[in-house]
């Protein structure tokens, strides 16, 4: 559902939440507990907040869901800015510190889940994760920026920072911006970008089991739910090696005690409905 906060008036935020871990009303956003005076908004998964969770445990923090989201607001009372480096996962998130006055956006290092925003000339700031919520506020200048219609051209999409309005910017993969109230609006800051080495010597029996190691630890991360695990198969190489390690970590029980099931599904059509000109592509 929806769900929203505002606070003596500086802030609102509202959420529209898909539940994935911890499907209790305590894990509604946006999210705060207790005294905390910081509140957020996230959308996406932490992978590894179970092993976040006992090591800010270790440093006082007391937790009171069983979802990755609280591990955002402990990361930050703990690590500040510096927070998004220890988070794997695909994110975009909002988190307002009341006590400091500030809004901090943060994105995913590859950018899976998007984040824009908007200053506005009366210095209203607008953010979401869909380029539509900000177009929902009747302040939002719509002139189309014409690099942007370049950009869709050459690359089939608008690339960051560009939208498609000169008004609305979308914040790059593993990047933050963390806005102050009272200061001058803040440059978008990098926190992390892939490395390539030339120099990893690497045998063809090492790099496959490299290969497999990452690729189990990569799904079984994303396995941790308390919903039914679902997906896609295209017939490809790549979801069919994806369901064939999702089987058999359900198959041994690393999957966790939540996930007993595992669904598929296909996507297709009828062809004896389709025009002659669709059966002949």
């Amino acid at each position: 559902g929806i769900n929203e906060f505002s606070p003596d008036q500086p802030l609102c935020l509202i959420h529209t939440r898909l539940s994935i871990n911890d499907l209790s009303e305590k894990g509604r956003n946006p999210l705060t507990f207790g005294t905390s005076e910081n509140y957020v908004v996230f959308n996406g998964e932490i992978y590894n907040f179970q092993t976040l969770v006992p090591e800010l445990e270790a440093l006082g923090h007391v937790f009171h869901t069983r979802g990755d989201t609280e591990v955002i607001v402990h990361a930050w009372e703990a690590w500040g800015e510096a927070c998004v480096n220890r988070f794997r996962g695909m994110f975009a998130f909002a988190l307002w510190d009341r006590n400091q006055d500030t809004l901090f956006l943060a994105r995913d290092r590859l950018g899976v889940k998007p984040l824009f925003y908007a200053l506005l000339p009366d210095g209203q700031l607008l953010f979401g994760s869909e380029l539509k919520a900000l177009m929902a506020h009747p302040g939002l200048e719509r002139s189309i920026d014409p690099c942007a219609v370049e950009d869709y051209f050459a690359l089939g999409y608008v690339a960051e920072p560009r939208t498609i309005f000169t008004s609305a910017r979308k914040l790059p993969p593993a990047h933050t911006l963390c806005v102050r109230r009272g200061q001058p609006f803040p440059e978008q800051r990098e926190y992390w970008d892939v490395r390539f080495t030339l120099n990893n010597r690497m045998s063809e029996a090492e790099a496959r089991e490299e290969l497999m190691t990452r690729l189990r630890e990569s799904v079984r991360l994303r396995m941790i739910a308390e919903v039914p695990l679902g997906a896609f198969l295209s017939g490809g190489v790549d979801s069919s090696a994806v369901v064939a390690l999702m089987a058999f970590l359900l198959l041994i029980g690393w999957a966790g005690p939540t996930a007993l099931l595992l669904l598929t599904f296909v996507v297709g059509c009828c062809t004896a409905l389709l025009s002659p000109s669709w059966n002949s592509a």
